[in-house]
Order: structure tokens, then C-alpha cells, then sequence
């Protein structure tokens, strides 16, 4: 088999049509082939592909490792995405606001938190100051009568300070005394 002669063409003359017009032409009528293919280039013109040249095994053996791979820091980099000053600014006091508003809420739900409690324990002590006051009190001045009273009637019996109701009672008879003193 006769290996046909390539020429190496210099840039300027690769980027023209082969000179004898069409290849076909020049293969049937018998001429040498050029083995070069005319491929079509963005800008229109034709352009003479010389053929590839497989490549062999890498010494490496890494047969799936791409060749043509270039490096990290040779590669285009688009410029990131940015936002202006403006609009930065804008969202920074958006986030202020919404946050500050967050905070007043839960202020505000802390408070009536705190305002719903003191006003349960007002009204739990004003509930035991008015069953103190509808109590109805006996005082027990002779204690034979506890030993004498039962176990149902000793669970029913409760201490108190009495001497608050004894001076109570105290000025209530005086009054009475007075007026029946005058009567």
C-alpha cells in the first residue's frame, strides 16, 4: 500500500478550497486523493482537516483520565454575582425591622404572660381572704374538749391566729356594753 503525499500547507493557504475545484473530481478521474477533509468553521470558510492521529496507552495507565482537562486556575472564570451597596443596605434594615418586630412580640406575649399570672395569684389570695372572712369560727378556749372530739371532728378543725378576731370580738363588746349602758 502507497502512502500518499501530504503537503503541509502554511495557515494562509489551508483556509482555501484544494485548487483543482471539487475532491470527487480528482478522485475519479484518478489524481492522488487528499486525504484532508474541508469542514465547515463558524465564520463560513472551509477549512482542511488533517486526520487524527490516534493516541496510544497513557504510561501512567489511567486510561479514563480525561487529556484535555486543563487546570483549575487556567480555566474562564465567570465574575460572581454581586449585589450593590444599595441594596445591600436595604436588606441588612429589612432583617433589622423584621427582627425588632419579632422581639417586640415576644416582649409583648412575655408581658401578658406575666400580667395573667399576678392576676391569678391576686385572685387565689383574695379567694382564701374571702373564705377566711365567711368562716364561721368557734374558738376553742378549753383544750379537754379536743381530746374529747372525734377523729372526723378533729380532720374538720383548724388553726388560725385568733388574736386579731379575739380583739375584734373584744371591741364589738365593748360597744355593746356601751350601748346598753346608755339604753
Amino acid at each position: 500500500m502507497e502512502v500518499p503525499n501530504v503537503e503541509l500547507l502554511p495557515e494562509s493557504d489551508r483556509a482555501r478550497p484544494p485548487p483543482s475545484g471539487n475532491e470527487e473530481e480528482a478522485d475519479a478521474s484518478g489524481g492522488t486523493a487528499d486525504l484532508r477533509k474541508p469542514r465547515s468553521t463558524p465564520l463560513g470558510k472551509k477549512q482542511m482537516e488533517v486526520p487524527a492521529i490516534p493516541k496510544g496507552k497513557p504510561k501512567s495507565g489511567r486510561v479514563w483520565k480525561d487529556r484535555n482537562k486543563q487546570r483549575f486556575s487556567h480555566m474562564i472564570h465567570d465574575k460572581p454575582l454581586r449585589t450593590s451597596w444599595e441594596r445591600k443596605v436595604k436588606e441588612r434594615q429589612q432583617r433589622k425591622l423584621v427582627k425588632d418586630f419579632a422581639r417586640q412580640l415576644k416582649e409583648e406575649k412575655q408581658r401578658e404572660r406575666e400580667e395573667k399570672k399576678k392576676r391569678r395569684e391576686e385572685n387565689l389570695k383574695r379567694r382564701l381572704e374571702n373564705e377566711r372572712k365567711a368562716e364561721i369560727v368557734q374558738v376553742i378556749r378549753n383544750p379537754v374538749k379536743l381530746k374529747r372530739a372525734k377523729k372526723k371532728q378533729l380532720r374538720r378543725i383548724e388553726k388560725r391566729d385568733t388574736l386579731a378576731l379575739l380583739q375584734k370580738h373584744q371591741a364589738q363588746r365593748k360597744k355593746q356594753l356601751k350601748t346598753e349602758g346608755e339604753n
